[in-house]
C-alpha cells in the first residue's frame, strides 16, 4: 500500500488561507492539516512530532508548509522548522506567507524578463523603488531585487521610519543594502518615480499609490503592479498588462494578472515539488524565484 503523502500546514494567524489549501490539495497531498495560533515556540514540538511519528523513509512523503502575513515571522519559522530535525528523521519544508514569496518572486521574475525583452537590460544596478515596502510582499519583492543587485528603495506612504527599520533588518537578516524613502506625499512619490528606472507596487488591495501624471516625464522603463481591486495601484496600468505600453515615454506595464499567472504556477509548481522529490527539500523565496525564472515569459 502506497503511503500517503501528508502536508502540515503552520500559521500563526486565527486561520490557514483556503487559497494555500486548495493549492496543496490540487498539487496532490492526500491529506493537508491545518494548525492555527501557532506560535514561533511550538514549531519544534510539531514538527518532531511529524517526523518521529513516520519512519525515516517517509520523511519524503511529509511536509511542512508556513504561512501567516508576517515575512520575518515566516523566515524565523522556517528556520525553527530546518532546526528541529533529527537525521535520519527529516521532512520537506516549504514557507510562503501570504502567497508573498511566490508572489514576489513573480513579480521580480516578469519585471526582470521585460527588461531583457525591451531593453536589453538586466536587474544589476538598476534603479528600483518598491512602493508598499511595509507589507509582506513588498518585503520579499525587495530583497529578491536587492540580491540580484538592483538598487532597490523602499518607500514609506507614512514617512520614512517603518521603511528604514525594514531597510535595517533586510541588511542584517541577508546581508544586502536597500535604501529607504519618504513617500509620504504626492511631490515626494513624484521625485521617486522620477530617480527610478522601475517602480513596483505592492501596497495594499484597492489603494492607488501612483497617478498618471507621475508616470510622465521621466526615464521609466517598467511599472508592475500586484493589485487586481481596482482602483489599480498604478493608475492606467490594465490588470493584463504584459510588457504592454504605458502613456509614459518608453515605459511598459505589468499587471497583477500576468504576475498572478506565474505566482499560481510557481506555488503549485513548489508543492508538487514537494510530493515528488525523492529526498526531503527546503522551499524559500530563492528557490520560488528560480522557478519563477523559469517560467516567466
Amino acid at each position: 500500500m502506497a503511503r500517503k503523502h501528508i502536508l502540515h500546514m503552520l500559521t500563526p494567524l486565527k486561520q490557514m488561507s483556503p487559497f494555500d489549501v486548495n493549492m496543496a490539495l490540487d498539487a496532490g497531498f492526500d491529506a493537508v492539516v491545518p494548525y492555527v495560533d501557532v506560535g514561533l515556540a511550538e514549531v519544534t514540538g510539531l514538527v518532531q512530532d511529524a517526523i518521529f511519528s513516520r519512519p525515516p523513509d517517509a520523511g519524503v512523503d511529509t511536509g511542512i508548509f508556513i504561512a501567516g502575513k508576517d515575512a520575518s515571522l515566516a523566515l524565523d519559522m522556517f528556520d525553527a522548522a530546518k532546526k528541529a530535525m533529527v537525521p535520519p528523521f527529516q521532512v520537506s519544508v516549504f514557507a510562503d506567507p501570504a502567497g508573498s514569496f511566490t508572489t514576489a518572486a513573480a513579480m521580480v521574475a516578469k519585471v526582470e524578463k521585460a527588461l531583457e525583452k525591451k531593453f536589453q537590460r538586466a536587474l544589476r544596478d538598476t534603479r528600483v523603488a518598491v512602493f508598499g515596502a511595509t507589507g509582506v510582499v513588498g518585503f520579499c519583492t525587495a530583497v529578491i531585487a536587492a540580491g540580484e543587485g538592483a538598487r532597490v528603495t523602499l518607500v514609506g506612504h507614512d514617512g520614512i521610519e517603518r521603511v528604514k527599520q525594514i531597510a535595517a533588518e533586510i541588511e542584517s537578516r541577508f546581508h544586502l543594502t536597500v535604501d529607504a524613502a519618504d513617500g509620504s506625499s504626492d511631490a515626494r512619490k513624484t521625485k521617486l518615480v522620477e530617480a527610478n528606472e522601475i517602480i513596483l507596487a505592492c501596497a495594499k488591495a484597492g489603494v492607488q499609490v501612483v497617478s498618471k501624471a507621475q508616470l510622465k516625464g521621466n526615464d521609466l522603463l517598467i511599472a508592475a503592479d500586484v493589485n487586481a481591486v481596482p482602483p489599480a495601484g498604478i493608475e492606467g496600468l490594465a490588470v493584463n498588462a504584459n510588457g504592454d505600453p504605458l502613456d509614459a515615454a518608453k515605459a511598459v506595464g505589468i499587471g497583477p494578472l500576468a504576475i498572478g499567472n506565474v505566482k499560481y504556477k510557481v506555488e503549485f509548481g513548489l508543492f508538487k515539488r514537494m510530493i515528488e522529490s525523492e529526498k526531503t527539500i527546503t522551499l524559500g523565496f530563492q528557490e520560488a524565484f528560480s522557478l519563477a525564472r523559469e517560467i516567466a515569459k
